[in-house]
């Protein structure tokens, strides 16, 4: 019986943890990385405030630092016709699909000390992942239509 609750207690700890997907993505975003382009899947002029903070143009060429083993994290906006300064928020990577490789994202701004005002996040689609890269998708509805905004970083 002692054997049988051992057994059962091991399998409940393991089928908890993440994934090795998951582990190995959390290792790779490690580190810091530079957001070099915002693009938009439909063409046009859009006055878009991303993680209701700043404009695209605010946020291209921002840096960006990921500390993976608390899921906290900054970055840093430097174009001085913006509110410049850093940010903080906390993070996860939740797997969707182990076959794709595709993963929801879920950011949440915070304060210095990953206190969260609002308690909200943005759940974005972590949609690649490389030593040296990284994208970022969000789909919002504009004028009923689905519109994606995606996100290039390169790491540093």
């Amino acid at each position: 019986m002692k054997q049988l609750l051992v057994l059962l207690i091991a399998i409940t700890f393991l089928s908890c943890g993440s994934s090795k997907t998951v582990r190995d993505s959390k290792k790779v975003i490690k580190g810091e990385w530079v957001l070099n382009s915002i693009n938009y899947s439909e063409a046009g002029t859009y006055n878009v405030t991303l993680l209701n903070d700043v404009s695209k143009t605010c946020f291209e060429y921002s840096t960006w630092n990921f500390i993976p083993n608390n899921n906290t994290g900054s970055y840093n906006i430097k174009d001085s016709s913006c509110q410049m300064g850093d940010r903080y928020f906390i993070f996860t990577i939740q797997e969707i699909d182990e076959q794709t490789g595709l993963y929801d994202f879920l950011l949440k701004p915070t304060n210095e000390k990953g206190k969260s005002e609002t308690n909200q996040g943005f759940r974005l689609r972590l949609s690649a992942i490389s030593d040296t890269s990284m994208q970022w998708q969000q789909t919002v509805t504009v004028d009923n239509k689905p519109f994606t905004i995606t996100m290039n970083f390169t790491k540093l």
